[in-house]
């Protein structure tokens, strides 16, 4: 139906390996866990995994503090065992892309370890260090996005080094050809191990700005919008300084080339700057990444003036690039807790997957979706996430969506036959894929009609979109691709709503996306509550 590489218009299920499934009793879900439910994972029609870290981390960021690049941690398995994975999931058709955290490493990698001992070792210059101020302070006010400054004081080389995240995950200096021509080796050794890609974590970090020159500060009424809670400093500066340098294009052109190696590879950037769609557009144009995605559509904000205008910014600015949409993932509350506050059920659930299915671009489905699960409300004496410790009671960490996958109602949700590292909340275990696999109604159910229906019409998983101009809560556009044209229309609210279409000719209702379906005749729409529309044009 397309040559289109595979990726595109891919949907990709992400996996954190911590809470899908435990195989050895110890609390935390596995590699060999992953290999188990594979089937399940193939049953839901997704075309690719991204795994979240599974790399050796002494786990203050539970696997973004990477300390080996290239081996596999023991509380998730072994290299055997991700080969093993590997093989199975070609097996069953499923491509396997991985996490690539390339900004900043572990304290305890040994790269660090070196660099940190003095001033004239070999590796001395791999990682950002910087001369205290005349006082003793910092030498810029740079902040880290998980709170305080991004600078830690160093005796041993009586030095500052930066780290953006903890600081336990110092940053590297990828101004030295070295460190980059070293991460790209790592980089390889996956390759050449037979991934079919790569999520690139906060790729606009890479790079800091060599004269160190301060952010400068945000109005208080500009602080809002990039996901950080009110009572976060982050939030007080423009991070014009600190990631996002211009130097990073020339890696990214680095990094495609390596790829380009491997045909049918291919890299997914996130990015979080202070203009991520421009970013975006930037990151992806020709001899870059393949696609990229932010943090726009993971706000609290469910308005089709918020999504309609977010798509439309990327749209105008990106000519030659592949976007990718996510509305849930592991470090944000749960869409269906976000998005869904007033009715969180398995049809509205169904309603977040078809719309973010119905964008133009790829997409990626975070575990947990397809069952409808809320965030989990995780006691403080139970957290593990050091964002949320910091930052309690205004925000709770990211615990709330990273808790175990409930596979059965029985003890822990059948992820583990030991205590779980978080804990399984009774209303995930009443969400469970045992009890929803026997209902035919569920969200699971919903799920897969809705994936199964979308891989069969070209216009979603190629075409081009054009947004028509309607009244909250109605999102309204028009995807064309080849022969197909599709009107969709979503209505965000659970009252009923009406709109009048610009849209000319005979429109026939689609059929068998499962989804309450409205009408659209004589230029008029109408949708139930949180009704759908999709139409053919005759």
């Amino acid at each position: 139906m397309s040559d289109a590489p595979w990726w595109r218009g891919a949907v990709t299920y992400q996996i954190y390996p911590r809470s899908f499934l435990d195989t050895n009793g110890d609390g935390v879900g596995d590699l060999p866990g992953i290999i188990e439910k594979l089937d399940y994972v193939a049953s839901l029609g997704v075309d690719a995994i991204w795994i979240s870290p599974f790399f050796k981390s002494p786990m203050a960021d539970y696997g973004y503090d990477i300390a080996d690049y290239r081996d596999v941690d023991p509380l998730f398995g072994t290299l055997e065992d991700f080969d093993r994975l590997l093989a199975k999931a070609h097996g069953l058709g499923i491509r396997v892309m991985i996490d690539q955290v390339l900004s900043h490493t572990s304290v305890e990698h040994a790269w660090f370890q070196e660099s940190r001992a003095s001033r004239d070792n070999p590796k001395a210059d791999w990682y950002v260090w910087a001369d205290a101020k005349e006082d003793g302070t910092p030498p810029n006010n740079w902040l880290s996005i998980f709170g305080g400054g991004a600078w830690q004081w160093e005796p041993r080389r009586g030095q500052y080094y930066l780290h953006n995240f903890l600081a336990s995950q110092p940053d590297l200096n990828f101004h030295n050809p070295q460190v980059r021509a070293a991460i790209l080796d790592c980089v390889h050794f996956w390759l050449k191990r037979g991934v079919d890609g790569l999520r690139l974590d906060a790729i606009n970090f890479c790079f800091h700005d060599a004269q160190l020159r301060d952010n400068p500060p945000k109005p208080k009424e500009q602080r809002t919008g990039r996901g950080f809670s009110p009572d976060n400093p982050y939030a007080f500066q423009y991070h014009w300084h600190n990631n996002t340098q211009l130097e990073n294009l020339a890696f990214l052109a680095e990094l495609r080339a390596l790829l380009d190696r491997y045909p049918g590879t291919v890299a997914l950037g996130e990015i979080s700057s202070e203009d991520s769609l421009a970013t975006m557009a930037e990151y992806t144009q020709a001899g870059r990444l393949h696609m990229g995605y932010s943090f726009e559509l993971l706000t609290h904000d469910f308005s089709a003036a918020h999504i309609r205008g977010t798509v439309q910014q990327l749209e105008m600015q990106m000519r030659e690039g592949w976007p990718c949409w996510a509305i849930s993932n592991h470090d944000v509350e749960r869409v269906l807790s976000r998005w869904g506050r007033a009715q969180p059920t398995a049809a509205l659930a169904n309603l977040f997957t078809a719309l973010v299915c119905s964008l133009r671009g790829s997409v990626c489905i975070y575990q947990g979706e397809e069952l409808g699960l809320t965030e989990a409300q995780v006691p403080f004496d139970s957290l593990k996430d050091p964002y949320g410790i910091a930052f309690w009671p205004q925000f709770k960490g990211r615990d709330g969506c990273r808790t175990p996958m409930p596979w059965n109602d029985g003890a822990h949700g059948g992820f583990s036959h030991g205590e779980p590292w978080l804990p399984v909340p009774g209303e995930h275990r009443a969400l469970a894929v045992s009890r929803q696999e026997a209902d035919a109604a569920s969200a699971l159910h919903g799920f897969r009609r809705i994936l199964r229906w979308r891989s069969n019409q070209p216009a979603l998983r190629w075409g081009d979109i054009r947004f028509l101009d309607t009244p909250e809560p109605v999102l309204a556009f028009v995807r064309s691709h080849g022969g197909q044209t599709l009107l969709i229309a979503f209505n965000l609210d659970r009252n009923a709503a009406e709109a009048e279409l610009p849209l000319a000719g005979q429109w026939r209702a689609a059929e068998g996306h499962g989804l309450a379906q409205g009408s659209f005749a004589g230029g008029r729409l109408r949708l139930p509550g949180h009704g759908v529309l999709f139409a053919s044009q005759m």
